[in-house]
């Protein structure tokens, strides 16, 4: 009986895949705020990077090397302290990735190894990444460098070089990624603030009570992300001190918003309308935070009194707090199902003749990043979709002898297109992502259109078994989700 029920499960499962319903998701736009300061930073990244690695005539070392700059798109809007030890560890898997695809590449490892080496060092990195909670373009980078490592060292002494490329990059992008830091270090204790009164806001007056759970998580985040951005207070710093004032305000804050959601009626009606102006102030990144009680209007309805909170729990540290993350099943079985996947998807790809078929890989593990099967379906759908978008945009620009700085202009514009467009739709983060990587991996060498067809193929080989690998392991809490539909 068990396994006539996993059975209707995967059937069940594989029927969404190809329901009208889920193909109309993947075309959905979903709001996004604050993407210009994160898009804007990976392409300062990428410059560096590119420019400097183009000056000194290493060309397809300055591609690799853009690869490690690609930690400045991990851990948007987390606050500083925190964005620093992320981006070090993303830089370690890279390093890891880069370094080990590079000795196989040198020694000559048959594409069958590295494809199974590689998976699981993708499964092992999602794991991580998730318990850590690093977000970004996860663990699909580390396939991408260890592949370019791979195609790259031919000989032992290339090795180093490839090292020291993503080394450089990766210290380029930590730096670009933390600079405001210098002149806004409550910049994403702000964000996560002014997101957390725009929740109680949108609960509105209407029966709001059903629904005070949608603002408990953001009110949670942005007190932590305000408690880190502040530090620990050091008498007689001048810096430390603005940074407590400043961060007792975004708290009086934060406070005033949980007061709102125990008032009713119209006195709930004039609190609302006065945090809205607060969250409207809160994204003027260069003012001043605004202070709790003295908007326009006169003192705000609820607003606590001198001290309220005074006394907070600190946040957990770092690495106490992926300890959970690090002994959870759930997330150790998706890292499972993702090398899984991106082996098959990889040795498939070989198995047919494909010219990348760490493509295909890549294709599995991106499809994977979603933590659950309808999230599976729909990255599936749209990586596939761009790809093909994508792979015709290439194909016109690899038909044309653009060089090497041409090259690289596309690459910067294209990246900081998909960082623009990863929060609103994947479909077109992956059409501008494609030629990008294309152009990145032609970068010092020749790269011929035919290279976009072998993308499109080793996408589908890739995303198809992400959803097959995804369908016959379903999980319970996923079964509900997954109804066909007309």
């Amino acid at each position: 009986m068990p396994t006539l029920t996993r059975v209707r499960d995967s059937h069940a499962a594989l029927a969404h895949a190809v329901s009208p319903g889920a193909w109309r998701r993947s075309f959905a736009m979903r709001p996004a705020d604050a993407i210009f300061a994160p898009a804007i930073k990976v392409g300062i990244a990428a410059s560096l990077v590119l420019v400097s690695g183009g000056l000194l005539g290493q060309g397809q070392l300055a591609g690799i090397a853009s690869l490690g700059a690609l930690v400045s798109a991990f851990g948007r809007y987390q606050p500083y302290p925190r964005l620093g030890r992320i981006l070090v560890l993303v830089a370690g898997c890279l390093l890891l990735a880069a370094g080990a695809g590079s000795l196989m590449g040198a020694a000559g490892v048959p594409p069958w190894y590295q494809i199974a080496v590689f998976s699981v060092l993708a499964g092992l990195a999602a794991h991580v990444f998730g318990a850590f909670g690093v977000t970004g373009p996860g663990a699909v980078i580390l396939v991408f460098a260890a592949s370019a490592g791979s195609g790259y060292a031919h000989t032992a002494d290339a090795v180093p070089r490839v090292l020291a490329a993503v080394a450089l990059g990766a210290g380029a992008g930590w730096i670009v990624a933390m600079a405001p830091v210098l002149v806004e270090p409550m910049g994403p204790a702000r964000l996560a603030v002014a997101r957390a009164i725009a929740a109680v806001v949108q609960l509105g007056t209407d029966d709001a009570g059903t629904r005070l759970g949608d603002a408990a998580s953001p009110l949670r985040r942005a007190r932590e992300s305000v408690a880190l951005s502040a530090g620990r207070q050091r008498s007689g710093e001048l810096r430390a001190v603005r940074l407590q004032r400043e961060a007792a305000s975004l708290h009086g804050l934060l406070d005033e918003a949980e007061a709102a959601l125990s008032l009713a009626g119209e006195a709930r009606a004039a609190a609302l309308g006065r945090l809205a102006r607060h969250e409207s102030a809160l994204r003027r990144t260069w003012r001043t935070a605004p202070t709790p009680g003295t908007t326009a209007g006169g003192p705000a309805v609820g607003a606590p009194a001198a001290g309220a909170g005074a006394a907070r729990p600190a946040p957990e540290g770092f690495l106490a707090a992926a300890r959970a993350g690090l002994g959870s099943w759930a997330s150790a079985g998706w890292a499972v199902r993702m090398a899984a996947a991106s082996a098959l998807a990889g040795w498939a790809a070989v198995g047919l003749g494909l010219g990348h078929p760490l493509w295909a890989s890549m294709g599995a593990v991106a499809a994977l990043q979603g933590l659950d099967y309808s999230t599976t379906v729909q990255r599936s759908i749209q990586r596939l979709l761009g790809n093909v978008a994508g792979a015709a945009l290439a194909v016109a620009l690899l038909s044309v002898p653009l060089g090497f700085w041409p090259s690289v202009a596309l690459v910067v514009a294209f990246q900081v297109l998909a960082e623009l467009l990863v929060l609103k739709n994947y479909t077109l983060t992956t059409i501008a992502v494609t030629p990008m990587a294309l152009l990145m991996t032609g970068l010092g060498s020749h790269l011929g259109p035919e290279a976009a067809f072998s993308r499109v193929a080793d996408t589908l080989a890739g995303v198809v078994a992400g959803v097959l690998v995804a369908a016959v392991s379903i999980s319970r809490t996923d079964r509900a989700h997954v109804a066909p539909e007309g």
